[in-house]
């Protein structure tokens, strides 16, 4: 396939990390699919890209639902071949951050989300990639997957410490397919997921964190390497961390 003809599934790609990754990609000469709950937000996203002269197009998806993210892959390989380039932005919390107020069901939640989202998405592109010979993952995960993060709390920091593992089997063993994985790592990020925190920050301290486009051109910036390239684990933070306070 050219150039122009790569395609990208952005999952997740309805706001925020997402909506900035897939605009990235689009610049780089990406057909980028978005994916995500939210019609509404999936539709300012492709807004967006075409306003800046990309290409893209939506598939609404609920990734905690095994056969409709089954049928999103083979929908997408019948229309644009293998998917060159999965992104994988998806991601919740919850307002209980430790043990004695979280619920059992509410992990399961962050888990079903955070986790085995990216398990059913990746399992749903691996055999295009491994017919096409090449492939790259690109895992959204936390600094909290990277340094212990109370503040994120015990279901997510579990989710995204999961994401980690993921990306080096991947490497590990998909490797001979040309298949390589990136598990990226940024810390504070000024989207709508701080809402879900006990205290959300204020304004002031949301614009000392990194913006979306921050992590979006990285995403893009590891899709510009070459294929024999793995950038294994990416970690960026704001400046201001405030996990070093």
């Amino acid at each position: 396939m050219g150039e122009a003809t790569r395609t990208a599934w952005v999952v997740g790609g309805g706001t925020g990390i997402g909506r900035a990754a897939a605009q990235a990609l689009a610049r780089d000469g990406f057909h980028v699919v978005v994916s995500g709950r939210r019609a509404a937000e999936l539709d300012a996203t492709l807004d967006a890209v075409h306003q800046s002269g990309g290409a893209a197009s939506a598939l609404v998806l609920d990734v905690t639902d095994d056969d409709a993210v089954q049928d999103a892959a083979a929908r997408l390989a019948e229309a644009h071949g293998h998917i060159d380039t999965l992104v994988y932005c998806a991601g919740t919390n919850v307002a209980g951050r430790f043990w004695d107020r979280v619920s059992a069901t509410d992990i399961a939640h962050v888990m079903d989300v955070n986790l085995q989202g990216a398990v059913r998405t990746v399992h749903a592109v691996l055999p295009g990639m491994r017919s096409a010979g090449v492939g790259l993952v690109v895992l959204v995960s936390s600094w909290a997957a990277w340094r212990h993060s109370p503040g994120a709390g015990a279901a997510y920091a579990m989710s995204k410490t999961s994401l980690g593992v993921m990306a080096e089997t991947l490497n590990a063993q998909e490797r001979l397919h040309g298949i390589r994985a990136t598990h990226l790592c940024p810390g504070e990020v000024a989207t709508d997921i701080l809402d879900t925190r006990p205290n959300p920050p204020s304004a002031e301290a949301r614009a000392l964190m990194l913006a979306p486009d921050d992590v979006g051109e990285t995403v893009a910036w590891i899709a510009r390497q070459p294929a024999r390239v793995c950038v294994n684990e990416l970690v960026l933070t704001p400046t201001a961390n405030t996990s070093y306070a």
